[in-house]
């Protein structure tokens, strides 16, 4: 690959970290949320994974892809059960203040969607980049 495309890559790739958590922590009222930050973050590594090597991406990412869904699929689940206990309706979030920021079940929520995007479509991009053995 190009020298230009890996040295501006690596520079694109925390560009893109940063504004995912951006994305994930301005959603649920505004636009933004889990799914748009989580295709931010899968495009940061995938464009590893291109200017690079699948290696790299994986490194970089430390954790492997079908981990990340499964532990978003958890938050998800997790975060609608406190609805179910309070009142018996199961995704009911929860809001509290702290000073200015505003959280809640919601933002599991979220994560979780996050997490489960990053892993599926990085999942789906490796297996895409990964190069067969001659």
């Amino acid at each position: 690959m190009s020298l230009i495309f890996t040295t501006m890559t690596r520079i694109f790739f925390i560009l893109l970290l940063v504004a995912s958590i951006f994305m994930l922590f301005r959603g649920h009222n505004n636009p933004g949320g889990g799914f748009i930050g989580g295709l931010f973050a899968a495009l940061a590594f995938a464009l590893l994974a291109l200017s690079d090597s699948v290696d790299t991406a994986r490194r970089a990412l430390m954790v492997h892809p079908i981990t990340l869904l499964g532990l978003g699929l958890l938050l998800a689940l997790l975060s609608g059960l406190p609805g179910l206990f309070s009142d018996s309706s199961f995704l009911r979030h929860w809001w509290t203040s702290i000073g200015a920021l505003h959280v809640g079940t919601a933002t599991i929520f979220d994560v979780g969607v996050f997490l489960v995007v990053i892993g599926g479509v990085l999942s789906l991009v490796f297996r895409f980049y990964q190069e067969e053995p001659a």
